[in-house]
């Protein structure tokens, strides 16, 4: 059974509630009634009901069975608006402006729905910027506790099942975090962590990737992830962490006798690798992708209080179906 299989196996057990935002984005209100059909989530769609309606017919979707909400008219817009005043009330938001965002900006809306618990996660970005995306969540959902830093990880599913579990590892960060500094960098580890325990059911084995092993090499770079490392101890000392590690002492048991003996980590199969700043991960997981013939599921983001994701805005049908699953999963955890 292939990773994202087992993912959509896992969501079908306990049905969270998914908000999509882009309502009448075509690509969306197919995905939708795929989810539904497949039994993965319970689904809401945001957005004019004439609009999304009209999409539907125009795709020859149907929405049996799928939610629509029209900002409008529904019955807690007025509530969101109140809410929303009342959270950023601080940074000089007044209740006209608040229902400007609720009533007009479905991103907002959806945010709020989860904010609210009238639904379990939201899933946006096929026609909005990453930064459209996260904006609202990171200003009403926040960062879940004990983490500092919004970040992302892609599920990697090689097909030599050598590496990892089975061959499937979590490479984070590759989508947010340009360079993370060693607080923010043991955020992201603490994260990838719990999204390998929540979306795979997976023990994290984790490294924390560098040009140096312990302490071969001397530069500021290296100093950032053995803080990291040693902050993200604190964080979570029930982890199997280790690091700095260069990525052949990580990986080969040969080169970690060598370079990292006694490591925990190091030659034991990891299955979660974190990468020092943005420019190795994205560099990294596309290596992989391109040349081992790896699958790349994601970016999933991580570190927020309540699940919710990026789109690509290249994406298709099934990679929003793909992401609603491993969204639906994160609301179990």
């Amino acid at each position: 059974m292939s990773v994202i299989d087992q993912i959509k196996a896992k969501a079908k057990t306990q049905l969270k509630h998914i908000v999509l935002a882009e309502g009448d984005e075509p690509r969306t209100v197919q995905a939708a009634a795929k989810i539904v059909a497949e039994g993965l989530a319970k689904i809401t769609l945001v957005g004019k009901t004439e609009s999304i309606e009209k999409v539907a017919a125009q795709t020859g979707t149907d929405l049996s069975g799928v939610a629509i909400v029209d900002p409008a008219n529904y019955e807690k817009t007025e509530a969101y608006a109140e809410k929303l005043c009342e959270l950023r009330q601080k940074k000089g938001m007044t209740l006209e402006q608040a229902k400007d965002l609720v009533y007009n900006n479905t991103l907002y809306f959806a945010t709020m729905m989860l904010k609210m618990d009238d639904a379990d996660g939201m899933v946006a970005g096929a026609i909005n910027s990453t930064g459209n995306v996260l904006r609202p969540a990171l200003q009403i959902i926040k960062t879940a506790p004990g983490i500092s830093t919004v970040s992302s990880c892609f599920v990697m599913e090689l097909p030599n099942g050598n590496w990892g579990d089975n061959g499937v590892m979590l490479f984070g960060d590759c989508a947010v975090n340009i360079e993370p500094n060693a607080d923010e960098l043991a955020s992201i580890a603490v994260a990838t962590a719990k999204t390998s325990r929540e979306l795979l059911s997976a023990e994290p084995r984790v490294a924390m990737l560098s040009f140096s092993t312990k302490g071969s090499a001397k530069h500021e770079v290296v100093t950032r992830v053995q803080e990291a490392t040693a902050k993200a101890h604190e964080l979570a000392p029930d982890i199997l962490l280790d690091g700095e590690l260069q990525a052949d002492a990580a990986l080969i048991p040969e080169v970690a006798s060598l370079k990292a003996p006694g490591s925990p980590v190091a030659g034991h199969q990891p299955n979660v690798l974190i990468f020092p700043n943005l420019a190795a991960g994205n560099i990294g997981y596309k290596l992989v992708q391109r040349l081992a013939g790896a699958k790349a599921i994601g970016p999933i983001i991580q570190g927020l209080a309540k699940p919710v994701n990026d789109l690509s805005r290249g994406c298709n049908v099934e990679e929003i179906v793909n992401t609603v699953a491993a969204v639906a999963v994160k609301a179990q955890g």
